[in-house]
């Protein structure tokens, strides 16, 4: 099945008690494309710089991401810096520059207008919503959200929950939109806004699939070497939403597998620096490691 991810491309530097890092591929539709190709290929539409490397483009490509639908547009690329604290629960934002991003309408191109998996990485909602304005149909759409939209653009992030079937949320999140402290209720309450499925992330401690029926809890996979969270939920999204396209339904036991490739495909993103363990992942260390999450969470 056809997947389409729209949402940044970036340059990061990053500080964690690990190491720092200047000027490493970024950006959530970078993190989820790389992801996600591990189970389906991907269409990739987003906005870079002049400065950016053609050899980044191959490199997606030769991943299976058809990068058809990436402008470059005058101007340098969307850059990012942050810094990890402690046992990095704690991340503070050193600087952020949009350039070619600010202005990014996104453009889809005529033959990825007929994708049947979409996912909205983290935009203004208005923007997610264009994207859903031009394409055709399809069989499931999930979006991201942060905190800074809900905040300001309450009104656009409400349509859009009603347009789309699923959404990838944070906790502190969830709480900010739904103004409820249990993350049980703030679940369903967000299943009440229009989603039809609503992932809980809660960072280490895993996260919860909210249906009509149930609530599913995850836990993370136990990483021994944290060395940057970066693109770890963008990483999640991609590992999910590949995973559903590669099995074609999005019933709750094919969500549920794809929950638990998406932990792991998580979990070999924090054990380096931007995208690195993504691209030295390969397809059999990804199955080995989810037998591996899977013995865990059996009890006898």
């Amino acid at each position: 099945m056809s997947l389409l991810v729209v949402g940044s491309i970036a340059f990061d530097c990053i500080k964690t008690p690990a190491a720092e890092v200047h000027d490493v591929l970024g950006g959530a539709a970078v993190y989820f494309s790389l992801a996600a190709s591990h189970f389906s290929p991907v269409r990739l539409v987003g906005v870079v710089g002049r400065d950016f490397p053609e050899s980044h483009l191959k490199m997606l490509a030769d991943r299976g991401v058809d990068t058809a639908g990436v402008e470059v547009a005058g101007g340098k690329t969307f850059r990012w810096s942050g810094e990890y604290f402690g046992g990095m629960n704690r991340r503070e934002t050193r600087s952020v520059e949009l350039n070619v991003f600010e202005s990014f309408e996104p453009k889809i191109p005529a033959r990825f207008r007929e994708s049947e998996y979409v996912f909205l990485a983290n935009a203004p909602p208005s923007t997610q919503a264009s994207v859903l304005d031009q394409v055709r149909k399809p069989r499931f759409v999930m979006a991201d959200t942060m905190d800074l939209w809900i905040r300001t653009q309450r009104s656009d992030l409400d349509a859009l929950l009603r347009r789309v079937d699923g959404i990838v949320i944070n906790d502190d999140e969830a709480r900010l939109l739904t103004g409820s402290e249990s993350l049980v209720r703030a679940g369903k309450d967000i299943l009440e806004m229009g989603p039809q499925r609503v992932v809980l992330k809660k960072g280490e401690h895993g996260g919860m699939l909210f249906t009509r029926e149930k609530v599913i809890p995850l836990p993370a996979y136990p990483v021994a070497e944290l060395r940057d969270p970066t693109g770890a939920g963008d990483s999640f999204a991609g590992g999910l939403m590949g995973y559903l396209a590669s099995a074609g339904n999005v019933e709750t036991a094919s969500f549920q597998r794809a929950l638990a490739r998406a932990t792991v495909l998580a979990s070999f993103t924090v054990e380096d620096f931007g995208v690195r363990r993504l691209l030295e992942a390969r397809r059999e260390d990804i199955e080995q490691r989810y037998r591996e999450y899977c013995s865990l969470l059996r009890v006898e």
